[in-house]
């Protein structure tokens, strides 16, 4: 059987969301209301922030959520599942409600970046999914985030598309790269699925199919006058590259009315290379002409040649952008949190002797405090879900873990961070367009303290709990280690 672009993504489960709601099915526990967190509990490169990202994918995921007569038929033919719950998934209608950190916010460990709330067999039947997308995407912003944190301001592209773990990661990676700050990308069908410009010049085999490296840019430059950027580093980049690029701007850029857009430099010590072609390009009368670098580069790289000075406008990164080479696990996690019974709560939580692993029980909110004087993220703050900051002036943040660590804040501004996506099945959010993510997602890194956003030992950024949750979570903790 050839693989099929179309296939159903609602089969994209482990198997035992089908076990375990068949399960639940048969033991008259399908309407059983319940609530599950999304949640990570590591930063990725042991940074101070991540970027949340694959909201969007995600509500295209639960509206599409259908179970076809084919996949039906192969479920019973795995000869496990009750004829009652085949038919449960042929008439499949999704039910819950689902809240979301909007995509483009900074997130943090621990905390509920989506939560559902539902019928126990519709909420598991979505975690595989819900996790494949969160967690793709806000690797890849994150990774994103960091590079053009450390480009200081110069453009950066995402060029990976042909290194990237599929074509699924290749499309919505550079989606999230966008989002996390990059300029643009190298993928054609991703500029054209989602309005991210596509940006690219020439590979050496250009240069390499002319007799000569001149006669390369010159017939390139008379394609492309208006939009002229030129790979000078085929054959050697100071004696040819440059000298030849020069000569095709004189030659066929200038005197048709335009300027030459710029250069790029794609192996070698490119930040040695760049100051001589800096001055070499100046020299010749275009100061205005950008100089490009490529090369398996990252935020160490970037960030080391800037340090040491390289005349760089526009950094275009690939493999270790699009894989997040350095650390290409973001390691959200989703687990059950409540279980409803005539209409009480009754929370659940996970132990571990690995203490990042206890979970946060309970139905819950999420806030995060600015202050009023700077602007700037004080800490998050998770609560119970009816709680709220209406009208709190004074609060009293304290560390979940170390208690004795408390800080009374005043002067901030509250913002809930979970808002509503679906309400009982129907989707109640819109999706802001790119452009605007990405521009949120700038903004709210900004609210952020150089402190957090800093690569090495970065400030840990305050998550806690209301008093109210951290009670219900020592008192299950006290009751289960008794």
């Amino acid at each position: 059987m050839k693989f099929n672009p179309n296939i159903n993504l609602s089969m994209l489960t482990d198997f035992y969301e089908f076990t375990m709601s068949n399960g639940y099915f048969k033991n008259g526990m399908k309407d059983t209301e319940v609530a599950f967190d999304l949640f990570f509990r590591k930063v990725p490169n042991d940074g101070g922030y991540a970027i949340m990202a694959g909201l969007e994918q995600m509500i295209e995921y639960i509206n599409n959520l259908h179970f076809s007569e084919e996949d039906v038929a192969y479920l019973r033919g795995k000869g496990i599942f009750s004829e009652e719950f085949l038919e449960y998934l042929s008439n499949f209608s999704f039910s819950c409600s689902v809240w979301a950190i909007p995509e483009g916010t900074p997130i943090f460990p621990m905390e509920p970046v989506v939560t559902v709330r539902g019928p126990v067999i519709e909420a598991q039947l979505m975690e595989t999914m819900l996790l494949l997308t969160v967690n793709h995407q806000s690797l890849i912003a994150t990774k994103a985030n960091r590079i053009v944190q450390a480009s200081e301001g110069r453009a950066v592209m995402e060029f990976g598309s042909r290194r990237a773990q599929g074509y699924d990661g290749a499309i919505y990676g550079a989606r999230a790269a966008y989002i996390g700050g990059c300029a643009g990308t190298a993928c054609t069908v991703t500029d054209q699925l989602f309005d991210i410009p596509a940006l690219g010049t020439m590979a050496h085999s250009w240069v390499q199919m002319f007799d000569t490296e001149l006669e390369a840019f010159q017939t390139y430059a008379r394609c492309y006058p208006n939009d002229c950027t030129l790979l000078v580093d085929t054959y050697n980049v100071l004696k040819s590259g440059i000298p030849n690029a020069i000569k095709a701007f004189d030659t066929e850029v200038v005197p048709r009315g335009f300027r030459p857009k710029g250069i790029r430099i794609d192996s070698g010590d490119i930040t040695y290379l760049s100051k001589k072609a800096r001055k070499m390009l100046d020299d010749a009368g275009y100061p205005d002409v950008k100089i490009v670098a490529s090369n398996s580069l990252d935020e160490y790289i970037i960030r080391d040649m800037l340090n040491q000075g390289a005349k760089v406008d526009t950094f275009g990164v690939g493999e270790r952008l699009i894989t997040s080479k350095s650390e290409p696990v973001f390691g959200g996690v989703y687990k059950l949190v409540s279980v409803f019974r005539d209409g009480e709560e009754i929370p659940k939580i996970k132990l571990s002797e690995n203490v990042s692993k206890i979970t946060i029980p309970g139905f819950k909110s999420l806030y995060r405090l600015y202050s009023n004087e700077t602007g700037k993220a004080i800490a998050d703050v998770i609560t119970k879900y009816e709680e709220n900051f209406d009208g709190v002036t004074e609060y009293e943040l304290f560390d979940p873990q170390y208690t004795w660590k408390r800080k009374i804040v005043t002067n901030f501004t509250a913002k809930k961070l979970l808002l509503p996506i679906f309400e009982n099945g129907k989707q109640v959010y819109t999706s802001p367009t790119l452009k605007e993510l990405k521009n949120y997602c700038q903004n709210e890194v900004a609210t952020l303290w150089d402190e957090v956003t800093r690569f090495e030992n970065p400030h840990t950024y305050y998550v806690d709990l209301s008093p109210d949750l951290w009670q219900i979570r020592e008192n299950m903790l006290q009751h289960h280690n008794a």
